[in-house]
């Protein structure tokens, strides 16, 4: 039983900083081009197809 007194709140601790970490990547605009660098391996360089 004291173990659980223990490991309780280390995992609700944990699983607050993990929120906390998304919240924080949400404000500074990690989620905004999901797309972008997915896309990014079709667009061809101008500098490989120079002589």
């Amino acid at each position: 039983m004291n173990g659980l007194a223990f490991l309780i709140p280390i995992a609700l601790g944990l699983g607050l900083l993990g929120l906390a970490a998304f919240f924080w990547s949400l404000r500074k605009g990690q989620f905004d081009d999901l797309d972008g660098a997915a896309l990014r391996i079709f667009v061809e360089d101008e500098e490989e197809r120079a002589p």
